[in-house]
């Protein structure tokens, strides 16, 4: 194998990882390299149903006018992510506006936009975002298509199911691979361990699953105000009384998640402090604070984790409860654990050859490895 064919087998690899990790990010919600867009608020630079390559803001840098960016809205379309394009810079934050709407976001109600809600750019070439048509209505009929078997079973109970399940592929794995194992090829030209492609691809997606749960998650600053005649205004209390604060929280990924909110300020509670939310489910958060006996205006953080419900929704609050970063590991575990013993049950322990075929069709590959995998 000469060293172009070799960099050509390579470059196959990496490009299938790629599509891999993107359609995962897409079914977890997260605009992990590639984002999409499903109502019209940004024609003609993106049509419902278009997708666009999401530079991470950690990559892109800060944002300028003209930018187009998907930020965590509150207000906007009941709250979530959100692309739009940034028009002005202010103290508080920035102005956003959907290019075919008549007002701005923050003539609706949405707070400025900080930089700490801004997950990624759309990336943009000569001016202009660089559309991929049909990639949202794709993703949108994968993620339905994923989400079906959560479903039956319920959001709550999927974590238990996939725990059986990762049973079931973990003796498979064991069977089938040590069954087509063979040391023969350690001496031979031109091959690759199988492992060393199944950690590979194991480490690539559990990132993507951190992306998935660390992006949406944070913390967010609930302001309320004390005056003597708070009037109406729920977020307006008398002093030494309470206040109140409602927000929607908004699962946009196929895969069934459990949220907590935690108070991180004595005299804040939030009621539900967890929920378990399946596709595109929405559910209503009330942060109840106590107001200081001094008028003013004040501001208490509250804090947002998500995690994949792989695992048993009880004990993952548990985790939680003992340190958010356990409850991310052990999502992250099982994530792996799923991928290896997933691809050890496919591809064995054995090697892989590389060689080019290129007088042999892709659906003739494709039946012969059908027929080494049923063996």
């Amino acid at each position: 194998m000469t060293l172009r064919e070799r960099a050509a087998d390579v470059g196959t690899v990496l490009v299938v990882v790629l599509v891999v990790v993107l359609l995962f990010g897409q079914l977890l919600g997260q605009p992990v390299l590639l984002g999409y867009v499903t109502t019209g608020s940004m024609e003609p630079a993106l049509s419902p149903g278009d997708g666009f390559v999401a530079v991470p803001s950690v990559v892109a840098g800060d944002p300028a006018p003209g930018d187009v960016v998907v930020f965590r809205a509150e207000e906007v379309q009941g709250g979530g992510l959100t692309t739009h394009r940034v028009v002005d810079e202010t103290p508080e934050g920035y102005v956003t506006k959907g290019d075919a709407n008549p007002f701005t976001d923050q003539d609706g109600g949405e707070p400025p936009v900080t930089e700490d809600r801004i997950v990624a750019h759309a990336f943009q070439f000569g001016g202009s975002v660089v559309a991929i048509p049909f990639l949202g209505d794709a993703v949108g009929g994968l993620q339905a298509l994923v989400a079906v078997p959560f479903s039956i079973f319920g959001a709550g109970s999927s974590g238990t199911v996939l725990v059986f399940a990762g049973i079931a592929l973990f003796v498979l794995a064991g069977a089938l691979g040590e069954g087509r194992q063979t040391d023969r090829s350690r001496d031979r030209a031109n091959v690759l361990r199988a492992w060393t492609v199944v950690l590979f691809v194991a480490v690539v997606l559990t990132g993507a699953a951190t992306a998935g749960m660390v992006l949406p998650s944070g913390t967010h600053d609930v302001e309320f105000a004390v005056a003597e005649d708070p009037g109406e205004d729920p977020q307006v209390a008398r002093p030494g009384g309470t206040a109140s604060l409602s927000y929607e929280v908004h699962n946009g990924g196929a895969m069934p998640v459990l949220v907590m909110t935690d108070p991180l300020a004595s005299g804040t509670t939030t009621d539900p402090n967890r929920a378990t939310l399946g596709f595109d489910q929405r559910t209503s958060v009330t942060v109840r604070m106590d107001a200081p006996r001094r008028e003013g205006t004040y501001t208490r953080p509250v804090r947002e984790s998500r995690y994949l419900l792989v695992l048993p929704p009880g004990l993952l609050a548990a985790l939680h409860r003992v340190d958010p970063l356990l409850a991310l590991l052990a999502v992250d575990t099982v994530v792996a654990g799923f991928v290896v013993t997933g691809g050890v049950a496919i591809f064995g322990t054995g090697y892989f050859r590389m060689r080019a075929t290129p007088n042999v069709p892709l659906s003739v590959r494709a039946r012969r490895r059908w027929r080494q995998f049923r063996r």
